[in-house]
């Protein structure tokens, strides 16, 4: 029998906007300690790829992996892999930024290490059926994606151990399926079991195996560092590795070099697809606890047999659906990338929309950062930047525009200055405004909402359709008792028989002791209601009351004026009960004025706009009246179980209702 060729790759990436000291924790306890481990112990070849935001924060801080990493490749141990530069979800862009994004990361490789890039590494392995067409101009010979995606085809799991082909457009490339089966064990479980996999595998005729997986798994993760590094896993694992080399079961490939030396087992065309815990995670809810039951009730056996691909989630896109927050700011970013071709794309604005395409703060799941503020103010500021430099020179203006795809107009304030959204089907909400001398997005708030992984698990032989705990607490999400339960989730296990758990085993046992506060509408800034004068700030700040009266869902007729050199937009409530209206300058100044029926509320009742805020807008009442501020908190699933993250601050100004009116003065003086 001829060796089993082992594809080993590794993926580190650092998102943009990501803290400093997180990044060089990583390059020096995982990064570079790993592969000059491979190196000394000559486990090599194996492909690499290292995302563009890494590559730029080792070009300002630290070259030591650079250097390393350019002597492996000039030797010829280290295959380079592409991808869009900045970490991009390549099927969530326009091929033409697609393209942008795949040259700019060749380009990088040909600078940097005087490689040329063949294989490409698919971000979040998020694959759609045109990429082929695109990649494939973009000089990509081969894409490395997961075994599920041809196993949710029909494919047998036996036919995976070799390339195939795909085409789209008449363009063509192989395809190399990475399995699932190696990504658990490498490095959760004890190197023995490893070889005795690829031992199994070539003795049962497979040409090839690949192993492409996060960097992060070898000590950045949780618990990986004891277990890799301080326990020995890694000794363990070069030692059992090299025995396998030395007995001629296995020789270490390039995906070059196994593109040339094993022949394609034929054709594939492979559907929308990503792995198999994205597209849970893609889901809403109501879905998720609904794909769960089904996987409960197929039971634990047949889970791992050949019908469970066909069992799936969603797709990678549903995350603009799942969160609004997202979809703003793809749509966002994809409209600039639109003005930036158009003006003739600005080389700085358009290396400021590639940052802003970074993945990391566009989802969520034990990984993805939406949940996390920094990195969605990183998204934010360099759309800022982007815009301030495309926007130069224009006059202040206003214009009805779907600026988030959903069907409602909503209307779009742009001035050199500052821009801003205004959502009249949301009430009149404020859903953008962005001062572009400080680069936030004010509005930049993280609703509190429900999540699949707040409710308890199902067992078998639950019978709920949604879960009744979905259900319940849907129909009763003010009913949490305290603002902070993060404490009371129980800890997951992080070691298991023989191993230590993996990411995702982490993710089963985390459990949460009681239902966290949820908001009954998406914050914004000015989401205005009627409260009752009894309520009190720890019912309100808990989610746990029914306001008197809200405009949150209500639509209202909206009008532009442009008195003075201002834009100004009134709207009025079709039930007579409200008049807003927004008045922006062109600095960016903002006045926000109300007149409200009286009579048609308790005397004690209060009118309070409630303004969801990301930094420290100065916000001045007048008349000056009392207001109630607290964080916004959200309890959120990550690669450590469970976390609290601030999002922002809630400020409700608490308008007595007998004034009839009042306004808040915001932005710049």
């Amino acid at each position: 029998m001829e060796p089993i060729r082992f594809l080993f790759g590794i993926h580190i990436h650092q998102p943009v906007g990501n803290f400093d000291h997180v990044v060089r924790d990583h390059v020096d306890r995982v990064y570079l300690p790993l592969l000059k481990r491979l190196a000394e112990r000559d486990l090599l070849p194996a492909s690499l790829h290292i995302s563009g935001p890494l590559l730029d924060w080792m070009t300002r801080n630290d070259r030591a992996l650079m250097d390393l990493t350019g002597r492996l490749v000039a030797d010829g141990r280290v295959e380079l892999l592409l991808s869009g530069y900045d970490e991009p979800v390549l099927a969530a862009l326009t091929r033409e930024d697609r393209l942008e994004q795949v040259a700019r990361m060749r380009d990088a490789l040909r600078r940097e290490f005087g490689a040329e890039g063949e294989t490409l590494w698919l971000t979040e392995r998020v694959w759609e059926p045109d990429l082929p067409a695109e990649l494939a101009r973009a000089g990509v010979k081969s894409v490395l994606v997961d075994d599920r995606h041809f196993l949710v085809s029909g494919f047998r799991r036996e036919e995976l151990y070799a390339p195939h082909r795909t085409e789209a457009d008449g363009r063509s490339l192989t395809l190399f399926p990475i399995e699932e089966r190696l990504r658990y064990l490498v490095p959760f479980r004890p190197p023995e079991e490893t070889a005795e996999h690829l031992r199994e595998l070539r003795r049962n005729g497979a040409r090839m195996a690949v192993l492409a997986d996060d960097g992060e798994k070898f000590g950045g993760w949780p618990g990986t560092w004891e277990w890799v590094w301080e326990n020995g896993w890694m000794d363990r694992y070069v030692d059992t590795m090299t025995r396998l080399l030395e007995s001629g079961d296995v020789i270490l490939s390039t995906p070059a070099e196994a593109r040339v030396a094993i022949p394609s087992a034929g054709l594939a065309y492979l559907p929308s697809a990503s792995y198999l815990e994205m597209e849970g995670w893609a889901l809403p809810p109501g879905g998720a606890r609904r794909l769960h039951r089904l996987e409960v009730q197929l039971g634990e056996e047949r889970m791992k047999g050949p019908d469970a691909p066909l069992l799936r989630g969603s797709h990678w896109r549903n995350f603009f659906v799942k969160y609004p927050e997202s979809n703003r700011m793809h749509k966002k970013m994809m409209s600039l990338s639109a003005l930036s071709r158009f003006r003739g794309d600005p080389p700085a604005a358009r290396r400021a929309i590639g940052r802003a395409q970074c993945n990391d703060a566009y989802w969520h799941g034990v990984f993805g950062g939406l949940y996390l503020k920094h990195l969605r103010d990183a998204v934010w500021a360099n759309l800022a930047e982007a815009e301030a430099i495309l926007r130069e020179g224009e006059p202040l203006r206003a214009r009805w525009e779907d600026t988030d795809g959903d069907g409602h107009l909503e209307i779009l304030i742009t001035s050199p200055n500052f821009s801003a959204v205004v959502s009249p089907h949301r009430g009149g909400a404020l859903e953008e405004y962005i001062l572009f001398r400080t680069g936030r997005n004010e509005a930049s708030v993280l609703t509190r909402r429900l999540e699949a992984y707040h409710l308890p698990p199902l067992e078998s032989g639950d019978e709920d359709d949604l879960g009744a705990g979905y259900a319940a607490a849907m129909a009763t999400r003010w009913e949490a008792s305290d603002p902070t339960p993060a404490a009371s989730a129980s800890a997951p296990e992080t070691t298991t028989e023989g191993g230590m758990a993996s990411i995702h085993d982490i993710e089963r046992g985390i459990q949460l002791g009681e239902l966290p506060p949820m908001d009954a509408d998406d914050r914004a800034l000015f989401v205005d209601r009627v409260l009752p004068g009894t309520l009190t700030l720890e019912s309100y700040r808990t989610g746990r009351y029914e306001p008197l009266h809200s405009w949150a869902r209500t639509s209202m007729q909206a009008s532009i004026a442009t008195p003075g050199g201002s834009v100004e937009i009134t709207l009025k409530d079709p039930d007579g009960l409200m008049e807003k209206r927004f008045r922006f300058d062109p600095r960016g100044g903002l006045i926000v004025s109300y007149r409200w029926d009286v009579e048609a509320f308790p005397p004690d009742a209060l009118f309070a706009p409630e303004v969801s805020l990301a930094g420290n807008l100065d916000l001045r009442p007048a008349p000056v009246v009392d207001r109630w501020v607290y964080p916004v908190m959200t309890v959120s699933k990550s690669e450590r179980g469970l976390d609290e993250t601030p999002q922002g601050m809630s400020e409700t100004i608490l308008f007595p209702i007998g004034l009839g009116g009042g306004r808040i003065d915001a932005g710049p003086g």
